[in-house]
């Protein structure tokens, strides 16, 4: 059994029924609650196209459905006399918001015609429907959040975050090219450097440590308290979504920072001071270099960082 799905929940309870009616309500729900956020229209839309290649895909709102459809024969020759089949389905349902709800339900056999000589449809419909849950939070975008929660949450290494993401998920089919490809902000000529792509969760580390000739310089930020004005590289206007590198001697790739804080702790002249970045596609908050020019090049945050957003310039005295 899948281990995401060890909770499985029958019944409808108090916080969960104040969302609303739940088109699959019926005979019997499996309901799961993932502690993730899905309120982008673009991230909710990623997730249908993802997966219609492999599932039957339909949207409502901020809904995504995804059904899997089988084939039972009675015998295996479709030739021979007295042969019969019937096609059935399960159907996994989506519900978006500032929680993710996961459900599915196993219709009554007599849905489908009530073939006496079908073998184990309960079970097979379970299965089934683990194995949509466990595609959809493998292969879209979920997976990129839900790692990102694990790394926030429980400190783990990116690594290890990934590993327990697949533990979770035994059943997952493997789907291409599940997730909408970065897209660049700007076209700009051949051969110069290029605004960072646009991402839509944490993009993978480490830092590029080339991204001064790699991407484009952008505007600067004044440190509120102190006047220091901070350089940046890729920054994709001030809204915070994708704000690319920051600092030109103590740099740090805000779009792969998830705010563990190690950084802070590790620095010994204290460089850093916490900043709200509310939006941005990794964490909500990051370690501004508010005093950047007293760093005194230990390394220190550099190599506690989990996912090597980090990367310390000497600087030329």
């Amino acid at each position: 059994m899948s281990l995401l799905l060890k909770d499985r929940v029958y019944t409808m309870e108090s916080a969960t029924a104040k969302r609303g009616v739940y088109p699959l309500h019926g005979y019997k729900l499996g309901l799961y609650r993932i502690p993730i956020k899905l309120e982008d229209p673009l991230e909710i839309k990623s997730v249908f196209d993802g997966l219609k290649k492999t599932f039957v895909m339909d949207m409502y709102a901020d809904r995504v459905f995804a059904t899997y459809n089988w084939i039972e024969e009675n015998i295996p020759d479709p030739d021979a006399k007295g042969y019969d089949k019937v096609d059935l389905s399960v159907t996994v349902e989506i519900v978006t918001g500032e929680v993710v709800d996961i459900i599915y339900q196993i219709f009554p056999i007599e849905k489908f015609g009530d073939k006496a000589w079908i073998k184990d449809y309960r079970k097979k419909a379970d299965y089934y429907a683990k194995m949509i849950i466990d595609s959809i939070l493998r292969n879209t975008i979920l997976a990129d959040k839900l790692i990102e929660y694990y790394v926030k949450t429980e400190k783990l290494e990116i690594d290890d975050a990934i590993a327990k993401l697949e533990q979770l998920t035994p059943f997952a089919k493997i789907i291409p090219d599940a997730k909408p490809k970065p897209k660049p902000e700007v076209e700009v000529q051949a051969g110069g450097p290029v605004v960072a792509a646009i991402y839509d969760s944490a993009k993978p580390g480490p830092i590029d440590p080339e991204y001064k000739t790699h991407m484009v310089p952008t505007s600067p930020f004044t440190v509120p308290g102190n006047k220091y004005t901070i350089k940046t590289w890729g920054r994709a206007g001030t809204d915070n979504k994708n704000m690319g590198v920051w600092g030109e001697f103590v740099s740090v790739d805000y779009d792969i920072c998830v705010a563990d804080g190690g950084c802070i702790e590790a620095c010994p002249v204290s460089v850093y001071e916490w900043f709200d970045t509310p939006g941005n596609v990794a964490s909500e908050k990051k370690p501004l270099m508010a005093r950047e020019l007293d760093c005194i090049f230990c390394l220190a945050c550099q190599g506690v960082c989990p996912p090597q957003a980090i990367k310390i310039f000497q600087r030329k005295t």
